[in-house]
């Protein structure tokens, strides 16, 4: 149903549109992507996607290596980490089940490096419906911690732990 294909500099007022969007807003109030010069970049250590069903775009996914992206967003972390972005662009596309599919892709491009032990994720605190979300999918909890003005619950999910 869901398939993933690399975001591009066409995406840009997709991704700037969505970036509009409440929901959106909710999930990731402070960050600014800056989708103009980041969807001309590919460094080797992030992977920027767009999920689609039937060629229509529904959602966002990024995967990163946490140790070696640039601004060290999740701080002195070893090898064999990937950390996951995730969202739905239009309010309408919620709650039918593009979520969950998105992230199976997401976490199976993770796994499918064999050096990748472990996925991180970073929702809002106070954001109680992606927190079961990810519990339901086997991420465990593992601290609270406050990345620039966002207090989060940082969750994880080991390669031992995942069933498909």
């Amino acid at each position: 149903m869901i398939s993933l294909r690399p975001a591009a500099l066409s995406d840009l007022p997709l991704l700037q549109h969505w970036d509009q969007q409440p929901h959106v807003i909710a999930a990731d109030p402070n960050d600014d992507w800056e989708w103009k010069t980041e969807l001309s970049r590919t460094p080797a250590w992030r992977e920027q996607l767009i999920a689609e069903v039937n060629n229509r775009p529904v959602g966002f996914v990024q995967i990163i290596d946490p140790m070696l992206e640039e601004s060290h967003y999740w701080g002195e972390i070893g090898t064999g980490h990937r950390a996951i972005d995730i969202w739905i662009g239009e309010e309408s596309d919620l709650g039918k089940g593009y979520d969950t599919e998105m992230m199976k892709l997401a976490i199976g491009c993770c796994f499918s490096d064999p050096d990748v032990h472990t996925i991180l994720i970073d929702p809002l605190a106070s954001n109680k419906k992606a927190l079961g979300f990810y519990e339901k999918l086997g991420f465990q909890f593992l601290e609270e911690r406050t990345f620039g003005e966002d207090h989060c619950y940082v969750y994880k999910l080991n390669r031992s732990d995942y069933r498909i």
